[in-house]
């Protein structure tokens, strides 16, 4: 049996998790400490993919992404790069999903520390790009790993926009969860356990330890 479907999928959740790390935890600095109109309704579309079935997600990328669609057509004919049925196209699905998971968790993290320690560091010259990497990053650590956590945990599990826009091609974007279905399809029951199994270890684990790791930093200033 072949074991693509793990390292296709450690692939793709740790594509999207960086990419979803790095945008969702600027967008989340921009928008988060800012008031200005229209803001309820930017957040509202941020999240909008947490109450979205997966289905309805994967068509508005095939719509986009597809060879037809507004930025597929322009990707195959400027680049020939089609996102459709390939593992990018696994990766944008899990990004898009998983995106709102990335962003609430940054964005309490940067409203949830001390801000009169960028206010002091801004009045003694210090440049705003300065502080975010010397003050507000590692102040805002805590919440952005955890965000960053349950990305790769989310990921590593889409299923139903991944389809919609990869489909099932057995090396190329047969991802765990697309692997678990099929093989119950075909009547193979101990290859889909086998992979349930190997996916709730995967997603187990990056909870534990994320809980581990959370009962650490909460217990070290009193110790």
């Amino acid at each position: 049996m072949s074991y693509s479907p793990l390292f296709l999928s450690l692939k793709v959740a740790a594509t999207a998790t960086i990419i979803v790390f790095v945008i969702g935890t600027l967008s989340a600095r921009l928008i988060t400490r800012r008031l200005f109109p229209g803001k309820s309704l930017v957040e509202s579309l941020i999240l909008l993919p947490l109450v979205l079935p997966p289905t309805v997600i994967g068509f508005g990328l095939l719509y986009l992404f597809g060879n037809n669609g507004i930025i597929g057509k322009l990707l195959m004919d400027w680049f020939g790069w089609q996102v459709v049925f390939s593992w990018t196209g696994a990766v944008i699905a899990s990004a898009v999903v998983s995106f709102p998971l990335m962003y609430q968790s940054a964005a309490a993290a940067f409203l949830n520390y001390d801000h009169d320690l960028e206010n002091t560091a801004l009045t003694l010259g210090a440049s705003k790009l300065k502080i975010f990497f010397s003050i507000s990053f590692p102040l805002a650590w805590p919440g952005l790993l955890a965000g960053l956590v349950m990305v790769f945990a989310r990921s590593l599990g889409e299923f139903g926009a991944t389809l919609m826009i990869a489909g099932y091609i057995p090396g190329k974007t047969d991802t765990i969860p697309l692997a678990i279905y099929f093989a119950v399809e075909a009547g193979r029951m101990e290859q889909a356990i086998m992979w349930v199994i190997i996916i709730i270890a995967l997603g187990f684990s990056a909870v534990l330890w994320l809980n581990m790791w959370s009962r650490r930093k909460i217990r070290k200033p009193y110790q």
